[in-house]
């Protein structure tokens, strides 16, 4: 059961929680996003409350916190990467290395700096190279996806439905360069996602917030980041919808963030999570890991 606490007192103190000094509240309403004002109104409501002392938040305030806490993150990592080929001809696209690192390290190393270390990896395609990982990350617990080539990303989360609560769920092919979008904490499910005045790509209609459509490419809309987060509510919901949603005639044809998106959206409410263009790539094809990584293009 969650705490009492609204969206306006979660964001004071999801910033309070990353900082081991006294903040302004001038310095948290920057952070924040909120303005001035409110965060004067409402930091003294959470001081009245016992959740900030001094410019910090207090253990209390960290007990509020707690049921909004990310438990654990899941990698969708089982396809062919077929759009990267001849390089995924032996390596599944998350392995393949950028610079030197393995695309999927930056995922993980961004988990564990967020304190996240239930951490599974739905594994499929070339399923044994992924035991590498290991070395580095001995937490990692591997799902196996069976039927990853005759179906869609559909029967990955179908694999790990029973673990979508309190829960990021990761595509696990995108380049990160900004750690911190990986937050400790949610308020509620989201989405991240790019303001964007024209995209081609899947894109989010979005109102007050929260995303009204998922469709490919449009105008003054948000660009989808395969990053999401679902609370426990959520999760328990998703454990159901996707199986559901794959048993039916085409189902194995879905992506998985159409069950919430598009096809049983009627049961969710998903909020936006903003990230910047400089924050995260998707390296789609080979020709865009050679313009990234020039060792490549030999």
């Amino acid at each position: 059961m969650k705490a009492s606490i609204n969206k306006k007192e979660f964001d004071l103190l999801a910033v309070l929680v990353d900082s081991n000094k006294p903040m302004t509240q001038r310095s948290i309403a920057e952070q924040s996003k909120r303005s001035l004002g409110t965060v004067n109104k409402v930091y003294n409501e959470l001081v009245a409350k016992g959740y900030i002392a001094d410019g910090m938040i207090t253990e209390k305030g960290l007990e509020a916190l707690e049921p909004y806490r990310v438990k654990r993150a899941i990698f969708i990592a089982a396809g062919f990467g077929s759009r990267m080929v001849p390089i995924t001809f032996n390596t599944p696209k998350p392995l393949v290395r950028v610079h030197g690192q393995r695309i999927i390290d930056g995922l993980l190393d961004a988990c564990l700096k967020a304190g996240i270390e239930e951490i599974y990896i739905v594994r499929g395609y070339l399923a044994e190279q992924f035991d590498q990982l290991l070395y580095k990350y001995p937490m990692i617990k591997f799902l196996e996806n069976p039927i990853y080539n005759e179906a869609n990303n559909i029967s990955s989360a179908v694999c790990a439905r029973y673990l979508l609560s309190n829960a990021y769920v990761f595509e696990a092919d995108l380049l990160i360069a900004n750690p911190d979008i990986i937050k400790k904490y949610h308020y509620q499910s989201d989405f991240l996602a790019i303001k964007k005045d024209r995209t081609d790509d899947w894109c989010f209609e979005v109102k007050d917030g929260y995303i009204v459509e998922e469709k490919v490419g449009g105008l003054d809309c948000w660009q989808m980041v395969g990053i999401s987060y679902w609370d426990e509510e959520d999760g328990h919901k998703l454990s159901h919808d996707i199986k559901a949603t794959f048993e039916q005639p085409g189902g194995k044809e879905r992506y998985w963030e159409q069950v919430p998106l598009v096809f049983c959206k009627e049961n969710y409410k998903v909020a936006i999570c903003e990230c910047k263009d400089e924050d995260i790539v998707e390296i789609d094809t080979f020709r865009e890991l050679k313009a990234i990584d020039p060792t490549y293009d030999v």
